[in-house]
């Protein structure tokens, strides 16, 4: 089980097939303070992929050392990740807790977005040029995939930046593709990077790069 205190927590399964399928949220209070009142969700950080139905599921009091299990129904279309949050009361006072993405595959693919960063300075200048760079993953054998790159300037245009297709991929082999943007407004970029497999989006990851003036 992975932690983020005061809760310890594992979402299985960790792969399913595509459909309509049932994910098993397990907590635990590994806290010294009481948790009362929590409104407990899993939310999706791509909808068109993993889509989770209801409201949430609801825990009255989860004592230190206690352990509650909830099941969440949720729509399987592509491998993405999900979240889980807690709102309720601790120590009198009101408490909410994030845990960190995590990842559901979906299907039996042949690889993934492994990593996307922005090859940049924290807050680069407008003009200066921003390389974004993908690393993939082989989970099979694969023949050639499709990789996109995009941005969206502060102004709302979205750029295509570099279609590439990639090289046949063993099990456990990585790659590493770029593309690059110069940036000619100040503001938030925001880059996308999209894996495809023919049709089928295997992979989309997004990087945040805030360009100023001088």
């Amino acid at each position: 089980m992975a932690i983020r205190y005061p809760i310890e927590y594992d979402l299985s399964p960790k792969s399913v097939d595509v459909g309509m399928r049932w994910l098993t949220l397990t907590l635990k209070n590994i806290g010294a303070q009481t948790l009362m009142a929590l409104d407990v969700r899993l939310n999706s950080l791509d909808v068109y992929s993993i889509n989770v139905y209801g409201t949430g599921s609801y825990i009255s009091i989860l004592k230190p050392g206690e352990e509650e299990v909830l099941a969440f129904q949720a729509s399987a279309n592509y491998t993405a990740s999900v979240y889980v949050s807690l709102d309720g009361w601790k120590d009198g006072e009101r408490f909410h807790w994030e845990s960190p993405a995590i990842p559901v595959i979906v299907g039996e693919e042949v690889a993934e977005l492994a990593t996307v960063f922005a090859m940049t300075e924290p807050y680069p200048i407008r003009g200066e040029m921003i390389r974004c760079e993908a690393t993939i993953r082989g989970l099979t054998e694969s023949e050639g995939l499709d990789l996109e790159f995009w941005a969206e300037t502060p102004g709302g245009e979205f750029q295509e930046l570099a279609t590439i297709e990639t090289k046949e991929l063993a099990a456990g082999e990585q790659a590493r593709y770029a593309a690059e943007i110069t940036p000619e407004e100040e503001g938030l970029y925001t880059l996308y990077v999209y894996l495809y497999d023919g049709v089928r989006r295997i992979g989309r990851e997004v990087e945040y790069v805030y360009v100023r003036e001088t």
